[in-house]
């Protein structure tokens, strides 16, 4: 894999994840109690053996930034390194990136200086995990010019993505970007026979959906690039249908789009199941952060259920289920926390009045709570009235699900 080089998007402005990407990129956005959703591309790609890492990045990328520099070092005999390529103005350009296409035709010169065999294209804000060098030998053993990852998905889910076609030998035929009559579902909806050929593991009725990541031979994608169009799914992948060689990969673990609080707060949630679908534990396949060198986890006269606690939490006389506790989180006594999100804290606060973290005899059910939040005693965030969507004075409610921003602070006794 030392010919091949990952581009990961990075950049953009994850408007549906709001207000958890007010202050932060989409990628920086903590998640399972002490990663960052970007940690899940840069690993995949370290665990395959590619080790010359681009990450594109626009707004709100300070906190991302920070992230990767303190994150992936490479030793002084290593060629491996993580890039951090940032929107720019140039002489003769001086717009931002005008979509995912846009960006990496915006930075293809920094991309192909290495003179790479292959550019593989990530997301930097889905969940999963995935055996990248397998993609890529998958991709050279077909002799394809682009090699796109797919993953079976319903009928409902296929109205908000990029739905392709294969024929029995994974060629791809037709491709169409979220598409909404139930006659072009049909059309699109796997056979049989394809089910069988592709070794994909579908329920009958699925369909098959691009998951934003590629495999390119580097030429093809500068030729490509070369033309108008400034999105893969809208523009780039239609064309290279027509003209390019492209092969379907069936991606047969665990993948998910976290865009909406919703979708965000239900990966996050599975993941605390005895046997969850993603698998943090693979020593084969190990999710990289940054060392924090952070003490244990305390916990003192507690009742936990199916729950994650991340290193340096302090938990006393509470009860935690079905919940992910960040990292240096503190829950006071008295407090019940209940399928929720602690983000974490950068630090361990003060000892004025309001503390950081959760107060004392405090009830939060279906929630987020961002970093540095400040919950004060006998709070109750329970959406008691099962409202979907709410904007209130430091929270704001999402899908159904409470979000309190990071840095906020709710007073003591306020009831949502």
């Amino acid at each position: 894999m030392r010919s091949v080089v990952t581009a990961i998007l990075g950049g953009g402005q994850g408007a549906r994840l709001w207000p958890l990407t007010r202050d932060r990129a989409k990628p920086a956005v903590p998640v399972a109690g002490k990663y960052r959703l970007i940690d899940i591309p840069i690993s995949n790609s370290i665990n395959a053996g590619i080790d010359r890492v681009f990450v594109l990045t626009q707004f709100n990328s300070a906190s991302l930034h920070r992230h990767i520099a303190r994150t992936y070092r490479f030793d002084a005999f290593s060629s491996g390194f993580v890039n951090i390529l940032a929107a720019e103005q140039r002489r003769g350009d001086t717009s931002w990136y005008q979509g995912t296409a846009d960006a990496v035709r915006q930075n293809i010169d920094r991309l192909v200086e290495t003179d790479p065999t292959e550019i593989v294209i990530l997301s930097g804000d889905q969940l999963y995990l995935m055996d990248l060098e397998r993609f890529v030998r998958s991709h050279r053993e077909a002799n394809a010019d682009l090699s796109i990852a797919v993953s079976p998905v319903n009928r409902e889910e296929a109205r908000a993505l990029g739905i392709l076609r294969l024929d029995r030998r994974r060629r791809l035929v037709e491709f169409e970007e979220k598409p909404q009559q139930d006659d072009a579902l049909d059309h699109l909806t796997l056979d049989a026979g394809t089910v069988e050929a592709t070794g994909a593991d579908a329920e009958p009725g699925s369909l098959l959906a691009s998951m934003g990541m590629y495999v390119f031979r580097t030429q093809v994608l500068v030729d490509l690039l070369n033309h108008q169009g400034d999105d893969f799914g809208k523009n780039l992948i239609p064309r290279a249908v027509t003209e390019s060689d492209v092969v379907g990969f069936v991606h047969r673990g665990y993948w998910r789009d976290i865009g909406t609080i919703g979708a965000f707060h239900a990966a996050s949630l599975k993941l605390t199941h005895q046997l969850p679908s993603l698998n943090l534990y693979d020593p084969d396949r190990p999710v990289y952060t940054r060392p924090r060198f952070l003490p244990p986890v305390k916990v003192s006269d507690c009742r936990i259920f199916e729950s994650l606690l991340a290193d340096g939490a302090i938990l006393t006389g509470s009860e935690i289920r079905r919940s992910i506790i960040g990292i240096r989180s503190q829950v006071r006594s008295g407090s019940v926390i209940d399928r929720t999100v602690l983000m974490g804290n950068r630090s361990y606060g003060d000892t004025d009045e309001n503390p950081l973290g959760i107060g004392h005899n405090c009830e939060i059910r279906d929630a987020i709570i961002d970093s540095d939040a400040r919950i004060g005693d006998g709070c109750r965030l329970v959406n008691r009235d099962g409202v979907a969507y709410a904007d209130g004075d430091g929270w704001y409610i999402r899908d159904g699900i409470i979000v309190v921003p990071r840095l906020q602070l709710i007073p003591p006794g306020t009831v949502i």
